[in-house]
């Protein structure tokens, strides 16, 4: 496997979209372009791509607000689903979240994504019960 784990670039993003949407990530309510734009701005070494040779087959966005981690738009291409490229992505994300001194990573997986979740599991993440809920602040 000649695939690198490499922080992402400005030019990356039509083939990180394109991802997103065959993975079935982005959402009407959410402007994966602006999604990139508002992350490039904050802890944009935080922004992961895999890629083999100049082809893009993986994502993983990370954050750190100080208390804890979080992962959002983990992807990897469909086809190439079993290579290893998701646990690679999730672990280079906890490698740079743990040197940030990061105590604890968390994320979120739709409830019909039994796929994900098995992923996760698989991995060591353990699901905890909690009620989601977020405000919108700014209309994308």
């Amino acid at each position: 496997m000649s695939v690198s784990i490499r922080p992402f670039q400005p030019a990356d993003t039509a083939a990180a979209v394109a991802l997103w949407q065959t993975c079935g990530l982005t959402r009407p309510w959410n402007d994966p372009y602006q999604d990139i734009r508002r992350k490039m701005q904050v802890q944009p070494e935080l922004f992961l791509v895999a890629v083999d040779g100049d082809t893009l087959i993986g994502t993983a966005m990370a954050g750190y607000d100080g208390h804890r981690g979080w992962l959002y738009y983990l992807a990897s291409e469909p086809s190439r689903r079993g290579e290893g490229i998701g646990r690679r992505l999730v672990a280079a994300a906890e490698d740079a979240l743990l040197e940030m001194g990061c105590p604890k990573v968390q994320l979120m997986v739709r409830p019909e994504n039994g796929v994900a979740q098995g992923f996760y599991e698989a991995l060591g993440y353990e699901p905890f019960e909690v009620w989601a809920t977020g405000k919108r602040l700014i209309a994308d």
